[in-house]
């Protein structure tokens, strides 16, 4: 998984503000922990943004033992489900972490930090199904559920990745995204050092620390929509971050759509596009614009080499248009997939079939098989007066709005229209009258997308990865 573990140099691997560890140093590390995890179940990590998450997530790899990141902050109800589903024999942690409750019962290993003499050896008995890691994912309709994911599609999706994005060693990358989620530990940690590259890790987001290091070593930045819109208000004040940004070789966008009012406001002030990704837990990534492709707002690009994605309608039938407007699911199929629920096999035959995933994701596909995303089926979809309505597109249009700063669209029941098209809007100043928002999105889109209820509020519910999570909208 590492092959320059194995050879061993003095290029950095891993920096975390002034401390940094060089492959060498970094595989005399892992082969230590690695010793003392061999021939275990499970781990679980205490997954901060720190250098010890990343020695601890690599040690376990090495070691071939699955690896269980944990959200800091995680409440207790989620964390006692968690240990309870995923027995692990042992919680890495770094020395002296303020640990909760929940994980004070489990064996503990400190993670090393000083480097020995020890050497990395090829893993070559361990089979691609071999899983890599178990990461829980939100629970919208009841607890977390464990998506177990293999070597095989950890190893085969960063290839395709690197292929589409044109990743080699030489570059180096930075962010500042949380290390307990695939985008963040799998992509954003695994993902550099599998090209033998160098990942820098700001901690935590902060436009000013990103354009530091643009206009320093680094070559790409990944990021959310959120810290995308941070700096997208930076740089329009600031001239010199703007084109430290603009200096980058790619900027990456996942885990929510990227408005396009973002979009063009960087393109202007740094000359830089973003480049989207769309991707699941239980599936790595699916699609991504191309480093040399058409970098377009709203879309997500084509599907990854090695990944089959196709749109299907209510009843599971494949949809053949490509003309932007029909709306489908999303079903994927490759190297890429998981390989189940942990001990939930109910769970897992109700979102796999015949080798195909459902995502649950619904989507639009353009002339030239671009996907765009218009939302989740259970919350984005809404159906009104006998269309099918992508949450997604009317946000965009509402963004375009110069009084809205942020916005959420859902649907609620209507007895005539079956629902209507609720938007729930921050603003920015005063509140617009909501029939100028009405029409505002009649005009850009089609009167029948229009929100017919507009609620003002002082923020929107998001999550640790900065999704808006829109069954709080209600609370």
């Amino acid at each position: 998984m590492f092959p320059d573990l194995v050879t061993s140099n003095d290029r950095v691997a891993l920096r975390f503000g002034v401390d940094a560890l060089t492959y060498r140093e970094l595989a005399q590390l892992a082969a230590e922990l690695a010793d003392d995890l061999r021939g275990r179940t499970r781990v679980a990590v205490w997954a901060t943004n720190t250098m010890d998450t990343c020695v601890a997530v690599v040690g376990a790899l090495v070691a071939g033992v699955p690896v269980v990141p944990i959200n800091p902050k995680v409440g207790e109800r989620e964390l006692t489900h968690i240990v309870t589903d995923s027995t692990p024999d042992l919680l890495l942690a770094a020395a002296g972490a303020d640990l909760p409750d929940g994980l004070k019962a489990l064996p503990q290993l400190t993670i090393p930090t000083r480097p020995g003499d020890r050497t990395v050896a090829p893993a070559a008995d361990l089979s691609p199904e071999t899983p890599a890691f178990v990461v829980y994912t939100s629970g919208t309709t009841g607890p977390p559920k464990g998506v177990v994911l293999p070597r095989r599609a950890v190893t085969s999706n960063l290839d395709a990745l690197a292929e589409v994005w044109e990743w080699t060693g030489d570059d180096v990358l930075v962010h500042g995204l949380p290390l307990f989620h695939v985008h963040g530990l799998i992509v954003g940690v695994v993902g550099p050092l599998r090209r033998g590259g160098t990942l820098h890790h700001l901690g935590r987001f902060d436009s000013r620390k990103a354009g530091e290091e643009l206009a320093g070593e680094a070559t790409m930045m990944f990021g959310v929509p959120t810290m995308y819109h941070r700096l997208a208000q930076d740089c329009a004040t600031d001239p010199a971050l703007a084109k430290a940004i603009g200096g980058a070789r790619l900027l990456v966008s996942g885990s929510a759509a990227l408005p396009a009012t973002d979009h063009e406001r960087l393109a202007a002030t740094t000359g830089q596009r973003v480049v989207e990704r769309y991707g699941m837990t239980e599936t790595l990534m699916n699609c991504s614009v191309r480093a040399s492709g058409d970098r377009r707002p709203g879309a997500v690009g084509l599907p990854l080499p090695g990944v089959e994605l196709r749109l299907v309608d209510d009843q599971g039938d494949e949809l053949s248009a490509r003309d932007g407007e029909t709306v489908g699911e999303i079903e994927v199929k490759g190297d890429n997939l998981f390989l189940g629920y942990l001990n939930r096999p109910e769970a897992t035959a109700a979102v796999l079939h015949d080798g195909w995933f459902r995502t649950g994701d619904m989507a639009v596909r353009d002339a030239d098989g671009y996907v765009r995303i218009v939302g989740r089926r259970a919350t984005d979809l809404i159906k009104s007066g006998g269309y099918k309505i992508g949450a997604g597109e009317i946000e965009n249009a509402l963004l375009d709005h110069p009084a809205v700063a942020e916005v959420a669209v859902t649907g609620e029941p209507d007895d005539d229209l079956g629902e209507r098209i609720v938007a729930w809007v921050v603003p920015n100043g005063a509140p617009p009258d909501p029939a100028e928002l009405a029409d505002h999105v009649a005009r850009l889109l089609a009167p029948h997308k229009r929100p017919r209820v507009v609620r003002y509020r002082e923020s929107l519910p998001r999550n640790d990865m900065g999704k808006i999570v829109k069954r709080a909208l209600n609370d």
